[in-house]
């Protein structure tokens, strides 16, 4: 059963680190008041019922996101148009990226209250719950910086539906450099749950793990399935417009010109946002099935 002291003392913590993390990327215009909100309530979530490990993947992807969005700004100023939003991420851009993280932290929670998983240290670092949050989180992470450092590509990326070159930042646009950076983006996120799980080893069991080496696989292809997921989703069905004016393809109903954008391809109700979350979920599903072949 689940000590509910250690998740009582988790939740304050989580609500403390959260408050101020999410302040400092406030203050840092990294989030929107909206996105303050957002990041609070997924961050006291996945602090209370995930743990320290957990709570520090998802800043990690918060963190490089932000260096990453803020990187070589000026010369992706001109794409900004292009995307449904700006830099500062709001409360569903918040849930798009942490959703599916927080859902796997309920369910973690729900199955210890329930006692079908015997509450333990090692439940937070050895169990398919945590590899299906690093699946997700890889996931988001890949996604976020493909396209941050990918659109400064040299070369126009293909459309990953009929390989024709297409104008950087379009969505379903994949290149080389931003593959490359999904492929160091997730192992980013496993040397840092590896590096998480080994301290927490060491202070909880007075030893490493060891038996650990599940998450770079978990990780690399959680990840990179979610990632190429999102672009293939981007590429089909989520929801592109036109601005006639301007003569740009964009994902905004109103293009930054003012002018209101007629739908030229994909669901209407689909947004970047929920492809953001279904690709993320993707990510969590394989990263659990590798688990599960693994382990």
């Amino acid at each position: 059963m689940i000590d509910v002291n250690y998740t009582l003392i988790n939740i304050i913590a989580g609500v403390i680190f959260s408050s101020l993390i999410a302040g400092f990327g406030y203050k840092k215009e990294s989030l929107s008041k909206s996105g303050f909100i957002g990041a609070l309530i997924v961050g006291t979530i996945i602090f209370g019922f995930g743990g320290w490990i957990w709570f520090t993947l998802l800043i990690a992807f918060f963190v490089s996101s932000s260096i990453l969005t803020k990187y070589k700004l000026k010369a992706k100023k001109h794409l900004a148009e292009k995307f449904a939003k700006g830099g500062r991420r709001d409360f569903w851009q918040a849930l798009a990226n942490a959703g599916v993280g927080s859902i796997v932290a309920i369910l973690l929670l729900y199955h210890m209250l329930t006692g079908s998983i015997e509450f333990s240290f090692e439940t937070f670092y050895a169990s398919i719950f945590t590899a299906a949050f690093i699946g997700a989180m890889s996931t988001v992470t890949a996604d976020t910086w493909a396209t941050e450092i990918g659109v400064l590509s040299k070369e126009w990326p293909r459309m990953i539906t009929n390989w024709k070159k297409v104008p950087p930042g379009t969505s379903g646009g994949v290149s080389k450099l931003g593959t490359l950076c999904s492929l160091a983006a997730t192992l980013f996120i496993a040397l840092a749950a590896i590096i998480c799980i080994e301290i927490d080893a060491l202070f909880h069991l007075g030893r490493l793990h060891g038996d650990i080496l599940w998450i770079l696989p978990v990780s690399v292809i959680g990840g990179l399935v979610g990632a190429l997921v999102d672009s293939i989703m981007g590429a089909t069905i989520q929801a592109i417009y036109y601005c006639d004016k301007c003569k740009k393809e964009t994902e905004r109903k109103i293009h930054l010109c003012g002018e209101k954008t007629r739908q030229i391809r994909g669901i209407s109700w689909f947004s970047n946002d929920l492809v953001n979350f279904l690709s993320s979920l993707v990510g969590a599903i394989v990263a659990s099935l590798i688990y599960i072949l693994i382990v």
